[in-house]
Formats: structure tokens, sequence, C-alpha cells
């Protein structure tokens, strides 16, 4: 019964692609959020994640493919934020929430006005039940080159998000380093956005290096653990979708979003029971030794 209920999706074309789909995002979102928790860019994530919107519009108008428009749109983005806050008084902060508001209500502007036979509403909210075969070959390629990367270069990343001035003093250049993994997110949001769409992609690259984060004091281990609680997840959420008739990309964010909760319940160290409860035992521990060494004979 429990085989029968894991095969049947799998008997049809479009669940296969919407697996493959899904878990090869979540797997490069996964890795890919462990530096951007480190560093402290999940606002970063969020701005990319909205801005690509009007380049993927402004790609359907001219017949090109999605992810050209939103890839240059997410590099724009990243540049645009970078020219606000070094040519004017204005802090990093401010100058995402400016850069990726405005060019998200371009994008759903454009969505508005466009006339189109295609619902584009799908690129809010994802459309993984209508991967095409060539949407697949496209994020397979997109998500293998960014994987590559980030592990080619995941020691130097390591060291700018760790310590970037160390970085400098041994040859790397900082600068060099943050604009690369700026890229690789502009990248990985192409990559999700045919999963979840605009709306919950930043979900995808923030949430599964939060729960790694709350599991381990180990980054080694965090590049381990959050692209499985990032595919496991999207496994889960997909078999969920089917049988409840549910939208896909939001039961996969939703199964990301419980998997958090209860790890920041219940994690044995940085879980907020989990933590209170280990310093339970320790001090019936300590009172258990302290009571032991009273009964002993002076």
């Amino acid at each position: 019964m429990l085989l029968d209920l894991l095969l049947e999706p799998l008997g049809y074309d479009f669940m296969q692609r919407a697996f493959l789909v899904t878990i090869t995002a979540a797997i490069v979102c996964g890795v890919l959020s462990c530096w951007l928790v480190l560093i402290g860019w999940s606002l970063m994530g969020d701005a990319v994640s909205h801005a690509v919107l009007p380049g993927v519009v402004i790609a359907y108008l001219m017949g090109t493919p999605f992810a050209v428009g939103a890839l240059v749109f997410g590099l724009g983005a990243v540049a645009l934020i970078f020219l606000v806050r070094s040519t004017s008084r204005v802090k990093e902060d401010a100058a995402i929430g400016v850069v990726f508001t405005t060019l998200f209500a371009l994008g759903l502007v454009l969505i508005s006005v466009v006339p189109s036979q295609t619902d584009l509403g799908h690129i809010l909210f994802g459309n993984l039940l209508g991967v095409s075969a060539a949407d697949l070959v496209q994020v397979l390629v997109l998500g293998a080159f960014t994987l590559v990367v980030l592990v080619l270069k995941r020691r130097d990343l390591t060291l700018y998000a760790f310590d970037p001035t160390h970085a400098h003093a041994i040859g790397l250049n900082p600068k060099v380093l943050g604009a690369l993994l700026l890229a690789l997110l502009a990248l990985t949001v192409v990559v999700a956005l045919q999963a979840v769409g605009v709306v919950l992609v930043v979900a995808m690259v923030i949430i599964p290096g939060a729960t790694a984060y709350l599991l381990t004091d180990r980054f080694a281990r965090m590049l381990v653990i959050s692209p499985a609680i990032a595919a496991g997840c999207a496994i889960v959420g997909i078999y969920a979708s089917y049988y409840l008739d549910a939208a896909s990309g939001g039961m996969v964010v939703l199964t990301m979003g419980v998997v958090f909760a209860l790890v920041y319940l219940f994690a044995p160290r940085h879980g907020v029971i989990g933590r209170s409860l280990v310093a339970a035992r320790r001090r019936r521990a300590a009172a258990a030794r302290s009571a032991a060494a009273e009964r002993q004979p002076a």
C-alpha cells in the first residue's frame, strides 16, 4: 500500500519532471543558503528573487528563455544596490528595499499590461506541474554549473564569510568573492524560479541554511545538512501537494517551514525546548553528584 502511494505520482511524466526540477533547485538553494545565513545576506536573497520578475516578463515578450531575462535583472539589481549604497548616504538595507520593491512593482505592472496568451501569474507562484523538457534541461544545466562553482570555491567563500580581512591578507579579493557569491545567488534564483516562483524563492535560499545552522556548529556539516533538508522537504512537499491537491511550490516551502519550526524548538543544543531539557538534565546530574558527595563519610 505504501509502495503504491509512493510510486503512483511517478507514473506521470509531468510529476517526474517536477521532482527533478524541485530536488535540483532545493539542493542548489540549500548549499548556497549556508553562506547567505552565515554572512547575513537574507535580505539580499529576498531582493534578487523579487527583482528578476520584470526580466522574466521582458524575456517572454522578446521570445527568449525566461532564464536570460531573470539572470540579467538579477545581476542588474545587485549592481544597482551597490551603486546606490556607494554613491549616496543611503545604507545597504534601505538600498535593497528601494531597488527590489521598485523592480518587483515594475514586473507586476508589466504583467498587468502585457497582452499574453500565457498565464504569466505562474512566474509569481511557480508552475511545477507545467515544467517542460526544455525547462528541465535548463534547470539541470544552471543548477549543475552553480553547484560546481560553489564546491570548487567553497574554501575561499567560507574564509570570506568568516573573516574577509584575513582573506584579503592572504591574497584573496573580498570584493571579487562577494560579487561571485551574488552572481551565484542570481543563478540560483533562476534555477528555483521554475519550481516555486518569485514570491517563494527567498524561502528556499534561506530556510534550509537557517535550519542547518541550528543543528550544527561546524560549517562543513552545515553544507551537508542544509541541502539534505532541502531535498527531503522538496520530496515530501511534492507528494503532499499531489495527494492534497494543493499548490506544489507552496507545499514545498511550507514543509521547509515546518521542519525549521521543529528544529527551532527541539534541536539538542540550540533549540528552545531542547536547550531547556539539556540544562534541566545537567542540573539534575549536578544535584545527584552533590547529594552523593554529602552522603559520603568524612
